[in-house]
């Protein structure tokens, strides 16, 4: 029997429990097909390691214990170069169980350098919320900082997390960071006190330089024991020298260590021949560790110090290998060795599998010396090549990726160096990890008046965009890269930039804007003479219309997008508007909702193919005759819509843009009273985004799957539908998805009273 007590045919599949009951006549036999749980992330283990040479500290550990215990956010402050950042990692490191015994904190470990006295300035809230909350599992991170902090503080609300937040530049930089809920911690360092942060319940913990006995040790395990033992005055007047800052003392040790064959005593009288610089020492250490890393410097090798300098100059604060290798046009493997060599020397620091930064003081001597050491025509070529690989290699993902969307000429010279992925699982996984890197190195390239490199690299993320959906980042790439193409004077890049970022402001909630933009490219495309841009702009007007309420307005950009795509012979513009009546359509079918969140915008792209023909069958206009009766008619009207955008963006060689089609297919099917059929259609678009790796789509096809099965008469398995898609969501207060999920769920509770 169905839910309505209907006898349900031999064999039919259903979703949900199933009972097989003596007084049931006709052999049914109703079973459950479960439905796998989507994916969860790894648990964040984030905490830097320790470097085997930490030394003492032994008070100011027992002291973070005690304070610990009275709260739960500590901010540790001290100089630079002090150890702020050893001393933490390896007392949460033993805190959070990470050396043995119970984990105080199971949900995880999260870390991120803030970056407060970077030469380029401290890291904005909303990067480093956008990395802790894709760390989490959040598929979509709301675009405004209040919107991400709200989402923050409700996803940790009921989780146990050691958070370090390293380097703060303020109280209000650190702040949206700060974990909701009971059972986290959260320690900040800094070089200022954050006083601040009192406000918000923290305990302080100055730390101060190494006393004599502890910087001698610290010294003697980089040296070794034979050394120190050779000559222990001297050994102990460098020691005194570095006046117990651990950087200035790291340093030292390791310029020793690359020169095995002179006596500690040419180090002491080296340090004691700038007593000027020392005496600062005691108040800031800023200056010793001028005159260590000038030492260390010095004796670099060849390569080792034209890296460095090199390095001195990026944009982006953490860089790989090949990154490196481009800054100073040689092969990867050449420069993995002088990496090698920086990382032995303690100028470097090696922070994760083939991820290097500097210390912020360390990269500014870099970037000093490669002003005093470099030409200025280098060092414009050294980043010129940086900028160009990841130009490049961008560019490859995308044409990977989203091969519709990479028409416009590139301009960069290619840096011959390999690409690092070889499949599209690959590409998706390293635009997401260089996410970062790229967005500087746009930001460098418009800096330097390369206006051609800058939007270019905005278009080449477009893939990031789509399938990750990072709406803050997507939105400001293409403000940036939107300036850029205008000074470039390239109408066709600067449409590009407004109808690309347009799907952004929509996608983050911001109609009017997207609205705005839209217009000015529909303008623009007008005045060029060129029908696809056109087209494309009254497509995403259609979208917004949509959105905003306004079906019939959105019937007719939608209609004159088709008009203006099949006139061209743009075939898949033709079909992505297809999905958008679809969903119009729908909002009409009983058992919909009008209030689900916007449907596919996938952006401009390629494909020549003559289109199957109008839509005049179709009876375009969803709502041209309103009321109880035309229900039925809309899901089917849908069905159609669907099947034909299907078939469409399959013709053109576009499987993953098929798949939003295909999922609202299924859900229209459903709606139609094709139950199985729709929801057989939903699994196979859900499979079709897991493996491109596009977790927004994952969620919207689960929850479109939840939706079937409500309507259906089948609670429980929209219950599951939905428990899932809020897990690939994982979000709250702020995100309308997350909403939308938590209303339908309790709906659902209610429905159950």
């Amino acid at each position: 029997m169905d839910p309505q007590g209907n006898a349900i045919g031999g064999g039919a599949r259903i979703d949900g429990p199933s009972v097989q009951a003596r007084d049931v006549h006709g052999g049914i036999h109703l079973h459950t097909t479960p439905v796998p749980p989507p994916a969860r992330p790894p648990v964040p283990r984030q905490l830097l390691p320790v470097s085997a040479h930490f030394t003492d500290r032994k008070r100011d550990l027992a002291a973070l214990d005690e304070l610990a215990a009275a709260a739960p956010l500590i901010v540790v402050s001290g100089p630079a170069g002090v150890g702020k950042t050893a001393l933490v990692s390896r007392w949460l490191r033993g805190t959070a169980g990470g050396e043995g015994g119970g984990d105080r904190f199971p949900d995880g470990h999260l870390y991120a350098d803030l970056r407060g006295h970077s030469p380029d300035g401290p890291a904005p809230p909303t990067e480093v919320l956008g990395q802790f909350l894709r760390a989490l599992g959040v598929g979509q991170v709301p675009a405004e900082l209040a919107e991400q902090t709200a989402l923050w503080r409700s996803v940790t609300a009921g989780l146990r997390l050691a958070v370090m937040l390293d380097n703060a530049y303020t109280a209000a930089q650190a702040r949206p960071l700060l974990p909701g809920g009971e059972g986290s911690l959260a320690v900040v360092t800094s070089r200022a006190r954050l006083t601040g942060l009192r406000t918000d319940g923290a305990v302080f913990h100055q730390l101060g330089l190494l006393d004599r006995e502890a910087a001698v040790e610290l010294l003697t395990r980089g040296i070794g024991r034979e050394r120190f033992e050779r000559d222990e005055a001297a050994a102990g007047k460098v020691a005194e020298l570095c006046g117990g800052l651990p950087l200035a003392v790291c340093l030292a040790s390791a310029r020793l260590a690359s020169r095995p064959r002179q006596p500690v005593r040419a180090m002491a009288d080296a340090l004691a021949r700038d007593q000027t610089r020392l005496a600062v020492l005691t108040i800031e250490g800023e200056t010793a560790v001028q005159s260590a890393l000038d030492g260390s410097y010095a004796v670099l090798d060849e390569e080792a110090a034209r890296l460095y300098r090199r390095l001195g100059l990026l944009p982006m604060p953490v860089f790989d290998t090949c990154v490196a290798a481009a800054a100073c046009a040689v092969s990867p493997e050449e420069a993995d060795r002088a990496l090698d060599a920086l990382v032995e020397a303690n100028l470097l620091e090696d922070i994760g599998p083939d991820t290097f930064r500097f210390h912020d003081l360390v990269r500014l001597h870099a970037r000093e010396r490669a002003t005093a050491d470099e030409t200025e025509q280098t060092r414009e070529e050294t980043l010129r090549r940086v900028v160009d690989w990841h130009l490049a290699t961008a560019t490859e993902a995308q044409r990977r990726l989203t091969p519709a969307q990479a028409v416009l000429e590139r301009e960069h010279v290619p840096p011959g160096l390999p690409v690092p992925f070889d499949d599209d699982a690959g590409a998706l996984a390293w635009l997401d990890a260089h996410r970062t890197g790229l967005m500087a190195a746009a930001r460098c390239a418009a800096e330097h008046g390369w206006d051609g490199r800058a939007w270019q690299l905005v278009d080449a993320m477009w893939p990031l965009f789509l399938r990750m959906r990072p709406y803050d980042l997507w939105i400001e790439a293409h403000e940036l890269g939107l300036s850029a193409a205008r000074r470039a004077g390239h109408p066709a890049a600067e449409r590009q930039m407004l109808n690309s970022g347009a799907i952004g402001l929509r996608g983050a909630g911001r109609t009017a804007d997207a609205i705005s933009w839209y217009e000015r490219s529909l303008a623009a495309a007008r005045a060029a003479g060129d029908a696809r841009d056109e087209g494309q702009a009254l497509h995403g007007l259609g979208g917004c219309c949509r959105d905003a309420g306004r079906p019939r307005e959105a019937v007719r950009y939608l209609e004159a997008a088709i008009e203006v795509w099949e006139r061209c012979g743009y075939p898949r513009g033709v079909a992505l508007s297809r999905i958008i009546l679809g969903e119009i359509a729908l909002d009409a079918a009983p058992g919909s909702d009008p209030g689900a969140a916007p449907g596919p915008d996938l952006g401009a792209g390629g494909g020549t193919d003559p289109d199957a023909g109008p839509d005049a069958d179709l009876g375009a206009r969803p709502d041209d005759a309103p009321g109880p009766a035309s229900g039925a008619r809309a899901a089917e009207r849908a069905v159609r819509y669907f099947e034909r955008a299907h078939a469409g963006l399959l013709a053109v060689g576009d499987p993953y843009g098929a798949a939003p089609a295909q999922a609202f297919l299924g859900y229209a099917h459903a709606l139609a009273g094709a139950y199985e059929t729709g929801q057989a259609e939903l699994e196979r678009a859900q499979r079709t985004f897991a493996e491109a790796g596009a977790r927004h789509w994952q969620a919207r096809a689960l929850e479109l799957s939840g939706r079937a099965a409500q309507a259906h008469g089948d609670p429980e398995t929209a219950r599951r539908r939905y428990e899932a898609s809020l897990a690939l969501y994982t979000a709250a207060a702020g995100s309308r998805d997350a909403d939308r999920l938590r209303q339908r769920l309790d709906g659902l509770g209610q429905a159950g009273d």
